[in-house]
């Protein structure tokens, strides 16, 4: 059986740490797990804006980031060079913001410099559409 290898993007890890309803589960069906290096800096501003909105306490703040910074140990992180940034700032085919094109940038360049198909995973509807619109296969509940 060929190891199967999954992409996921900053919603994915939040829902999981924020133990929102929908997360991912049955992770271990996955042999390696990658993400973006921009990842940890989503996650880390989304977690303190949640305090600085007194959804999260200070001490759940620091509980959290350091679930955070221990799972992100098991992730291979891909670095935010010129290549992936010249990549999500060209053209493509569905419409995304930014940091998402970064992600499927960034996902792309795994699968071409690997040779090898992963489970892009994600949770947001339009980028789940544009990475299956480029050819990837697509889990989470944007795969609908």
């Amino acid at each position: 059986m060929a190891a199967v290898t999954a992409y996921v993007d900053s919603s994915v890890v939040l829902r999981r740490l924020l133990r929102q309803p929908g997360e991912i589960e049955n992770w271990s069906r996955w042999n390696s797990i990658v993400t973006s290096e921009l990842m940890q800096v989503e996650a880390l501003r989304s977690l303190d804006r949640l305090r600085v909105m007194q959804v999260l306490s200070e001490s759940e703040l620091v509980k959290k980031i350091a679930l955070l910074t221990t799972s992100s140990r098991f992730y291979e992180t891909i670095p935010l060079r010129s290549l992936v940034l010249k990549r999500a700032g060209g053209p493509y085919p569905a419409s995304l913001g930014t940091l998402d094109a970064i992600h499927l940038a960034s996902a792309q360049l795994w699968i071409e410099h690997n040779d090898q198909e992963l489970t892009f995973v994600t949770h947001d509807r339009q980028l789940g559409l544009a990475a299956r619109v480029c050819g990837l296969d697509v889990a989470g509940d944007s795969a609908d």
